[in-house]
């Protein structure tokens, strides 16, 4: 027998291996992809409706490239000036910029340019929508604690670059919407106290319009950003993979495992079908609803101010916060600051930032240093549940305030009457919703005690012998017993008495104090209703406890 070792082909005579086991070999042999693969292609994902909004994200962020990629074969990012002498006739004649012309060029004389041009549009709104949706679901859920808070980091940095690509990319075109819009956020600059004119002289290259803003959004819009955003998205899915996925309470879910189906070959069949479900409804919506139609709008003018001029939803905040603030100007050292602008300017970075420091916030006041891997349900938590609530509605007034014309046009009423309800609103109403929340939580918890302990209610009325009526309850299964109070209730924090036992006043700092404030806002007794107990339920089955 000779030394060396003969393998056996697939059709079951004796031969070397195929070239594709062989490249498969040299590949595991160098980059470990085998062990790798063994080791997270069978990673189990917990399967629920509300997890698809981050796939939405994703899948979105894809067509954008792929769209985009298409896109930039045919656009010509110039200011350069010329005549249009294309197909459009009601435009043929005038003198528009070279962007614009390459804009309508792609959208009428390019074979499939513009559904592909409409695709990208939507596509962009939906991603940011999705993004939004699936921070609210993390925020809500209480999946941002550790050890996520990285996590919730780079999805809210991939926000904000989502908005400034946005606002990059819808400003391409040149015509009269996104110029507009281009001009908004030139004054915006402007009102920065000192530096606000040397930044836009930077920016825009002299004096506004300037002629290299659209060549200088361009190389941020298709390369810097989404690069950058690319960047994040692989660090966020990493990051997802290593912590493994959040899960809600249930039968046999803990904080040490996950229930749910493998990634291969279960999940990653599901997660393809729905890609293609996702371009099919963005191809659908690009092919039957207009969106930005340049032809009809125009090209830009300086002194042109179309009515119903508005920047896409997600920019809707800041352009609310604006148009509703009172112009006020103030003189200082020979300097005038516009206030009416630069206060709202500032106010949406502000903003912003709480909510990216919020789960830090929460851990310091909560104290709470442990993993958390089970979602919780909104309605346990109703103080964050309740902030989440006041900004939405922060969000949505600020929204109506940045169409303030489009509302008044099409309900016909005075635009000064909607200024000041978003003016009086923005202050009373997040309050408001907080405190509706707040008490809608409160009251769903309380309706989970008594589930849990009474039943559910069947309808069904008995008479007693005695003569009473009572409605028949009946008993939860145990795996809904289970969900309804799988959760925990932490304690608030206590500062100690003030005074020790030898009658010296303890020195409490400041942030100790505040922070025992806090933390019985989040958990004291008028936070959470106390959920029931094994001993009440085995007291109500033997009929001991109340049987209202």
């Amino acid at each position: 027998m000779s030394g060396s070792i003969e393998r056996t082909g697939a059709s079951g005579g004796r031969g070397r291996p195929g070239r594709g086991e062989r490249v498969a070999d040299w590949a595991d042999g160098r980059l470990g992809i085998n062990t790798l693969a063994k080791s997270q292609m069978r990673k189990i994902f917990p399967d629920h409706w509300s997890f698809m909004f981050g796939e939405i994200c994703l899948y979105s962020f894809l067509i954008l490239i792929l769209t985009g990629t298409y896109l930039t074969l045919f656009f010509e990012p110039s200011m350069a000036e010329v005549t249009y002498d294309g197909p459009y006739v009601p435009l043929k004649g005038l003198q528009v910029s070279r962007a614009f012309e390459s804009t309508l060029e792609i959208s009428l004389e390019v074979r499939g340019g513009l559904l592909i041009r409409q695709i990208h549009h939507w596509a962009a709104l939906v991603f940011v929508a999705g993004m939004m949706v699936h921070m609210m679901r993390v925020f809500f859920t209480g999946a941002f604690r550790k050890p996520r808070e990285v996590n919730w980091l780079f999805g809210w940095t991939l926000l904000m670059l989502a908005i400034i690509t946005g606002l990059t990319g819808y400003s391409l075109p040149d015509d009269l919407l996104s110029g507009t819009g281009v001009r908004f956020a030139h004054g915006a600059i402007l009102s920065i106290p000192v530096v606000g004119t040397y930044l836009a002289f930077f920016l825009f290259g002299g004096e506004f319009p300037g002629e290299d803003i659209v060549a200088r959004f361009y190389p941020i819009h298709i390369l810097l950003l989404p690069g950058i955003m690319l960047g994040l998205v692989v660090a966020h899915l990493i990051l997802v993979f290593y912590h493994k996925h959040t899960q809600f309470a249930g039968p046999g879910k803990t904080e040490k495992n996950v229930v749910g189906a493998p990634f291969l070959p279960i999940y990653i069949a599901k997660a393809g079908g729905f890609f293609f479900l996702v371009f099919g409804v963005l191809a659908i919506m690009g092919a039957v609803a207009s969106i930005n139609p340049v032809w009809a709008i125009g090209p830009y003018r300086p002194d042109t101010v179309s009515t119903g001029a508005q920047p896409d939803w997600y920019l809707g905040f800041s352009e609310g916060l604006i148009r509703v603030m009172p112009a006020w100007e103030i003189n200082i050292w020979g300097h005038t600051l516009a206030l009416g602008v630069f206060i709202p300017f500032a106010l949406f970075p502000l903003i912003m930032t709480a909510i990216a420091v919020y789960p830090f916030v929460e851990a310091w006041v909560t104290g709470d240093r442990r993993e958390h891997h089970i979602a919780d349900r909104p309605r346990n938590t109703p103080v964050r549940t309740g902030f989440g609530v006041a900004w939405l509605t922060l969000y949505f007034v600020l929204l109506i305030g940045g169409g303030n014309d489009i509302v008044a046009t099409h309900f016909h009423l005075s635009i000064n009457v909607i200024t000041w309800f978003v003016r009086i609103a923005f202050f009373v109403a997040p309050v408001l919703a907080f405190v509706v929340t707040h008490r809608i939580c409160l009251g769903l918890q309380r309706r989970d005690r008594e589930k849990v302990l009474h039943g559910r209610e069947t309808g069904t009325i008995k008479r007693l012998p005695h003569g009473e009526y009572v409605e028949i309850h009946e008993p939860l299964p145990q795996a809904e017993l289970y969900r309804l109070t799988a959760h925990e209730q932490p304690q608030p924090y206590e500062i100690g008495p003030l005074v020790d036992a030898n009658g010296v006043a303890r020195k409490v700092p400041r942030s100790e104090r505040l922070r025992s404030r806090l933390s019985r806002a989040m958990y004291g007794p008028k936070a959470q209703v106390p959920k029931a107990t094994a001993e009440e339920y085995l007291a109500i089955q033997r009929g001991e406890g109340d049987h209202h």
